[in-house]
């Protein structure tokens, strides 16, 4: 599975590929620290599952998240961020977010959805 990152801090972004780099057929294609960048990215890499800050210089999450969404429509879409608030989480579901999780509360949760994620690739995959 590739992976793009994208967060405008650098501590986060090395602990999730830390994190992500443990699980096995993971790829990191990439890690952005602004939006602008980040759409670029997008639309170059084509990675399986972009995960995303909210608020980043330049495009955030949702603006990123909006724009892709009108090219790719199967590409998987986590927002990962310290805003928890309600209105925030909405936006992102209603522009097509397939996740949305605290850093605070949820990081640890990121892990286990790739890990599903990529038991259900094997799992529909055609021999």
């Amino acid at each position: 599975m590739r992976i793009l990152l994208a967060d405008d801090s650098g501590l986060i972004l090395e602990r999730m590929q830390e994190m992500l780099k443990k699980i096995n057929h993971v790829e990191i294609t990439g890690s952005y620290t602004n939006g602008i960048d980040t759409l670029n990215a997008l639309r170059t890499l084509s990675p399986d599952l972009a995960i995303v800050d909210l608020k980043m210089p330049g495009l955030n999450g949702i603006q990123v998240l909006n724009e892709i969404r009108n090219e790719n429509k199967i590409l998987k879409f986590m927002i990962l961020t310290f805003c928890s608030a309600d209105y925030y989480q909405k936006l992102a579901i209603q522009a097509g977010a397939d996740y949305y999780f605290s850093k605070v509360d949820d990081f640890e949760k990121v892990s286990m959805v790739v890990e599903e994620m990529l038991a259900n690739e094997k799992k529909y995959a055609i021999n």
